[in-house]
């Protein structure tokens, strides 16, 4: 008598190996179990009963070449000291229990730092220590789990395909199907029309259906596999997702079909089934493109206010946008900022912390000559550095929505599938009542009634309004230099009731400041070495003073550069030590109310640079506009401009000075325990934990690289005046969405309508499907292009 394996859940007639009370198919099933029970993983078998995959019987030797260095450096993502990483594509990941078991893998294996599993692509990242454990050894480990990891050429490039072929053959199967199924069908239909019999017509007619049938079978059987898949996985996982009616519908006609055929009772639904399929699969295809358009734009366009300092061989800078650099460029890096390319460095010290890509927070001293790769974060003095790689958009994508800076939330997605959740079970519930009642009046139409009902109310114009919307509000707002992370983002500015606004760089210009020094005369000599320190820092204050020191711009190695947030750095430039920041950092008393960089070189004060900020373009009329949110202000510099600032936001709750990094991060989240929803803008560097901390964080970039995962939006200085459009246009967005949940709604309702009363015939309702996703798509491209058009006055 035949047994499931315990592990994979397989049937065998071989004997089985009993272990601990339980019986397994193979060796392999066996030792994964004992792995697993090893090291407190049983809960793999809890989350879904005999979900395990069966280890692959192949000789992993195949995976020795990884070992190679070309090899090693083409697969892998990123390789720095003893950290790699690797994403490797695994087609047989397919339910809960295999992402929670891929991502358990450190506790398997001492030397993997961490896994992430992207299911929608079927692949997991690895980080691992390529020193304990070779690249070919991670991947026979992954292979005696059962999970093989599919390596070619084809991955190794990581390429994303623009469309499914699998989907473009079996949408072409199912066409030729329809069309050959609908050719063969012809005769009988002419004789139901008009009432003849041809004595030609009767003596083929069998075969013709039996031609009908061997096209429908791998319509049904393969071109619509996909369908099956998705409805069994979802109830082996006790889900019942939208899949399942569809399935339904589909095997009752085949059945139906079969069964009139075999009965000589009639020719069956074979013809309408194939045609069904076809018009399935071509609104599938439609979706897939229009997430596929939505996604490239996305990757390609979500960098694009980062700008970063490109220096000729003079020394001149320029500031131009990430997508605009090529191999053989050089770059300027400071202190605080992330790396943009793979590149190598030419000039400075290294000091590379690679937290972002690799979770771990050791910094990598790197030397002229030395490769540093895209994302990691200097920490020190400015490197100038030579790219090697063109901009991977989707890899810096990929860097900024890492876990790890994410803020979950739920959103309109999830009302997505709660709605759609519910609506299966009420479809499946309408479903069987039509059936009992037209099985009494009229056991025929019973089939096609069930058949209509089960496709028509498919719910796909309701999963594709809020993606789709919210994706094209995300490429709107990009195009006007407001750059958002995700969708959710969208959803949460619409719901914004407090905003509060760094000071310094965020509602103050960066460079523009006019400066007044005070104290005795710096020399020539000191001026020089003071805008080389200063060309290390990325704090607003310090790029007003380099572009204020008026002396011949010649750059010299800065040593030693340290630098404390919110207070000042030091650095050693030609042999003197320098100390630049606030009067305590350099020791200096203080007057309350002024702005004021100080300076000091050997322990010697030589004077300070005092501030008047030159606040942006329009700030008043913003702040104005903004009377509907609570403000507050804080800011790192003293409060000598606060009666300005009274003057510039009379609408202010709140105005707080001399305020930390940790003070600012202190207040947002007293904000949010009193119940506010806060957006927090800032310049991206000391504000990173409050951005981090509040609902939504906002960087406001000008002209350098100060990307931060802690952001949930990057957006140009120059467009902050226009932020009350931002979030109008976000509330439009959702209501957009809400209207497209009403118009989807409406269609199933008048759907189910014809459908349960018998005016609706299969073939109908499966055309039907497409012609609603398409005309939520067209809505909502009007929609928001209309709402669009009323606050940016330029061509979306």
């Amino acid at each position: 008598m035949s047994e499931n394996c315990f592990h994979c859940g397989q049937t065998t007639d071989k004997e089985l190996i009993n272990f601990d009370e339980k019986s397994f198919c193979c060796n392999g099933c066996k030792s994964v179990y004992e792995i697993l029970n090893m090291n407190n993983l049983g809960n793999f078998y809890e989350l879904n009963k005999s979900s395990g995959i069966r280890p692959n019987d192949d000789n992993t030797s195949q995976f020795d070449y990884l070992d190679t260095p070309e090899v090693f450096a083409k697969v892998t993502d990123f390789s720095e000291g003893n950290t790699s990483l690797v994403t490797f594509k695994i087609p047989v990941i397919h339910c809960s229990s295999c992402i929670w078991l891929l991502e358990s893998l450190q506790t398997l294996n001492g030397n993997i730092n961490y896994s992430q599993v992207n299911f929608t692509r079927k692949n997991v990242q690895i980080s691992f220590n390529h020193q304990e454990l070779k690249l070919s050894e991670l991947a026979k480990f992954l292979t005696n789990l059962g999970y093989k990891p599919v390596i070619n050429l084809e991955t190794a490039d990581k390429k994303e395909e623009t469309f499914d072929k699998t989907l473009i053959v079996k949408l072409a199967i199912a066409g030729f199907a329809f069309g050959n199924g609908m050719f063969l069908s012809y005769p009988e239909y002419a004789e139901q029309v008009m009432g003849t019999t041809d004595f030609w017509m009767d003596t083929y007619k069998n075969l013709f259906r039996f031609i009908m049938f061997l096209l429908a079978t791998p319509v049904v059987f393969y071109s619509a596999s996909d369908y099956f898949k998705s409805a069994w996985f979802g109830l082996k996982n006790k889900i019942v997702n939208i899949d399942v009616p569809i399935v339904l519908g589909v095997l009752m006609l085949y059945g139906r079909s079969i069964y009139e055929v075999l009965t000589d009772y009639g020719p069956g639904y074979f013809d309408t089934l194939c045609g069904l399929l076809f018009f399935m699969l071509m609104g599938k295809l439609f979706q897939k493109r229009t997430y596929s358009a939505l996604s490239y734009d996305r990757d390609y366009k979500s960098f694009y206010p980062i700008a970063v300092t490109k220096v000729d061989f003079e020394g001149k800078q320029q500031n131009i946008l990430l997508n605009e650099l090529k191999i053989g460029d050089r770059i300027m890096v400071r202190n605080q900022e992330i790396i943009p390319v793979d590149a190598i460095l030419i000039q400075g010290e290294g000091n590379i912390d690679n937290s972002f890509i690799t979770g771990e927070s050791a910094s990598i001293p790197k030397k002229p000559g030395d490769k540093i790769f895209a994302g990691g974060k200097q920490v020190g003095s400015v490197l100038e550095l030579e790219v090697i790689k063109n901009v991977n958009q989707s890899y810096l994508t990929q860097l900024w929505n890492k876990e790890a800076f994410k803020k979950f939330e739920t959103g309109l997605d999830t009302m997505t599938n709660d709605l759609s959740k519910y609506f299966t079970f009420i479809i499946l519930g309408i479903t069987l009542i039509a059936g009992i009642y037209w099985g009494q009046h009229d056991f025929e139409k019973m089939f096609q009634v069930v058949a209509a009902i089960l496709i028509v109310a498919c719910p796909c114009a309701l999963a594709l309004s809020a993606p789709f919307t919210l994706g094209h509000i995300m490429r709107i707002m990009g195009r006007n230099k407001f750059y958002v992370k995700d969708t959710l983002t969208i959803e949460k500015l619409a719901k914004i009731d407090t905003l509060v606004f760094d000071k310094t760089g965020t509602i103050t210009h960066n460079k523009k400041a006019n400066v007044v020094f005070e104290g005795e005369e710096i020399s020539e000599f000191d001026l020089k070495n003071l805008k080389s320190l200063l060309k290390n820092s990325n704090h607003p204050l310090s790029k007003s003073l380099y572009h204020f020191l008026e002396t011949q711009e010649e750059y010299f190695p800065t040593e030693n550069f340290a630098e404390t947030p919110g207070k000042g750095y030091i650095g050693t430039v030609r042999g003197k030590n320098y100390k630049i920041g606030s009067a305590t950092f350099i020791g200096q008393p203080s007057k309350n109310l002024e702005t004021a960089v100080y300076i000091s070189r050997d322990g010697q004060f030589l004077g300070k640079y005092i501030f008047t900020n030159e606040y942006r373009e329009n700030m008043s009329e913003m702040f104005s506009e903004l009377n509907d949110y609570q403000i507050h202000i804080l800011s790192g510099d003293n409060s000598s401009e606060e009666s300005s600032l009274k003057h510039l936001v009379p609408n202010v709750d709140k105005m707080k000075f001399n305020q930390s990094p940790e003070d600012k991060l202190n207040f947002i989240k007293a904000l949010q325990d009193d119940h506010k929803k806060v957006a927090m803008l800032g310049d991206g560097l000391n504000d990173a934990g409050a951005l981090k901390q509040s609902n939504v964080g906002i960087a406001v970039a000008d002209d350098t690289h100060s990307f931060t995962p802690s952001s949930d939006v990057i957006m140009g200085g120059d467009q902050i005046n226009e932020l009350k459009k931002y979030f109008d246009l976000s509330k439009d967005a959702v209501k957009i969405v809400k209207f497209t949940f009403g118009i989807s709604l409406f269609y199933n309702v008048i759907g189910l309508s014809f459908a349960v009363t018998g005016h609706l015939s299969p073939l109908v309702a499966a055309i039907l499907m497409p012609i609603s996703s398409i005309s939520v798509v067209i809505f909502t491209s009007l929609a928001t292009w209309i709402r669009s058009a009323k606050y940016f006055k330029i061509n979306q």
